[in-house]
């Protein structure tokens, strides 16, 4: 997808290469609130089981959610006691403010969460990360509601969860299937991009992201999960099921509206096929026509619609050329945002200029044809004037279509100059070469630097501020590098405790 201007892509893809031996590979964030009571046995049950099954270095981060009552003591004696285990305290509740603010903060490439009752069996701990580590996907979440998950849990919760996951189809055309199991994982150089972009800081922090993740192309592994529900736990259904949809009404106002900038994260990571030079084969070639006859069969609907009410009131070459003009500017808007992908308001007005001369050529077109027609018979029907328009209209369109490919929207690839931007390197090459040869010049006898005025490329990466989304005490902490060494550290095990 080509935009006007893409801010902050995404580098490619990679497995992630080796570095520093110290710094962890993966940093699991627990985030707790008055969890006096299951803190300790969750930590210590979770970190046996990563000292024993997990290849690589690890960490384990306690998020503390402002808790009241001796939760922090609790975490301070398991970061005593524990060298892979950290504490972080928080003064201000919310989940999502907990995994934006130690996501934040980490240097580990993978990140991770899980709820403290440790539902989730987590002998599928290290599937999750996996695709993450090697490269393949970009975030990952556990599933309960895949056909092979296993999971134990009343009928009410199941019925929130999958009502909850039908309306994330139905109102943001969401397609991974479990928003709300407590069990993901982000790569850290998707989330310094990811999070500046999710707002909520609760319990829809983690459905938030996910949306603009598969909005912007991004990659999402899903792994099914055995999960047994606690019946002890303290979340309030009805107050979260609440906040959610509100959650839900605020992303999918925004996305309808265009006010996200998902096109710093719109190419997805690693080796895109999309991208790929193959000879005599167009890039995007495919999904543009599809694109392209979407929009052309609605504007064409949309056309005749015109045509037969503006027909009644005045003649039909005056008729034709309104109807056309204002399905043409449509059209333009259409093939613009949907078709070539091109957002935001940078050269949106030469576009339609060019769209009006593109209509210009239909309109030649559309009106011979109802010329020819009433050469032939002075009074056609209007069921004959109409099939002419139609077999006129197709013509238009596969020619309106050549040239926006190559003449509208043109596919500049990797940031390639536009042809004003070549001719005034051109231009300014050539004054050089003008004063070096002129022996008045303080650069006589040099030989001229040109500089070429090159068109930024859509792929660099611009680094994000950590200010921009950071919480709490960690707000002063930068990102490191995003490369680690993998070490592997025990052999995989089976982790008896987790058998169901």
């Amino acid at each position: 997808m080509r935009t006007d201007s893409s801010p902050g892509n995404l580098p490619a893809r990679e497995h992630l290469p080796a570095g520093d031996a110290g710094t962890p590979v993966l940093d699991v964030v627990i985030p707790v609130y008055n969890e006096e009571k299951d803190l300790q046995p969750c930590v210590r049950r979770l970190h046996e089981h990563l000292a024993r099954t997990f290849p690589y270095a690890f960490r384990i981060t306690i998020a503390d959610n402002a808790s009241t009552d001796t939760t922090p003591q609790v975490a301070a004696r398991l970061e005593a006691e524990l060298p892979e285990v950290t504490s972080f305290r928080l003064e201000q509740k919310g989940r999502g403010r907990a995994l934006r603010t130690v996501w934040s903060a980490s240097d580990a490439p993978v990140l991770a969460y899980m709820d403290v009752d440790l539902s989730t069996d987590l002998n599928a701990l290290l599937p999750l990360v996996a695709p993450l580590i090697s490269g393949h996907s970009d975030l990952a979440i556990g599933s309960r509601l895949s056909r092979s998950s296993r999971v134990v849990r009343g009928p009410k919760r199941e019925f929130i969860s999958r009502a909850y996951n039908l309306i994330l189809r139905g109102s943001l055309q969401a397609r991974f299937s479990d928003a709300q199991c407590g069990f993901k994982a982000i790569r850290r150089d998707v989330a310094q991009v990811l999070l500046p972009l999710v707002e909520d800081t609760g319990w829809f922090f983690d459905t938030e992201m996910l949306v603009l993740a598969e909005r912007a192309g991004l990659r999402i592994h899903e792994v099914p999960v055995d999960w047994v529900d606690d019946p002890d736990s303290t979340v309030h259904i009805v107050k979260t099921a609440t906040d959610d949809l509100k959650g839900v009404w605020r992303v999918g106002r925004a996305l309808a509206t265009g006010s996200l900038p998902l096109d710093r994260i719109a190419r997805p990571f690693g080796d895109d096929p999309r991208d790929r030079e193959i000879q005599d084969v167009p890039r995007g070639l495919a999904r543009q026509l599809v694109g392209f006859c979407v929009v052309g069969a609605l504007s064409t609907l949309f056309y005749l619609l015109l045509y037969s009410g503006f027909r009644p009131f005045m003649g039909s070459q005056f008729a034709n050329a309104l109807a056309l003009l204002v399905s043409a500017i449509a059209n333009t808007a259409a093939n613009r945002r949907l078709t070539f992908g091109v957002r935001g308001r940078d050269r949106a007005v030469r576009h339609q200029a060019q769209g009006l001369v593109v209509f210009g050529i239909g309109l030649a077109l559309t009106s011979g044809s109802l010329a020819a027609l009433n050469t032939a018979t002075s009074s056609p029907s209007h069921s004959t004037e109409l099939a002419v328009l139609i077999a006129a209209n197709l013509a238009a369109t596969v020619l309106r279509f050549l040239l926006f490919r190559a003449w509208v929207f043109p596919d500049r690839r990797d940031g390639a100059p536009e042809p004003s931007t070549v001719v005034a390197h051109n231009l300014s090459h050539n004054l050089s070469h003008n004063l070096s040869r002129d022996p008045a010049s303080p650069t006589y006898g040099t030989a001229p630097s040109p500089t070429y005025a090159t068109a930024p490329s859509p792929y660099v990466t611009t680094p994000y501020s950590p200010s921009q989304f950071r919480a709490g005490d960690a707000a002063d902490r930068t990102w490191g590098d995003a490369t680690t060494q993998l070490q592997p550290v025990r052999p995989h095990d089976h982790d008896s405790r987790n058998a169901r």
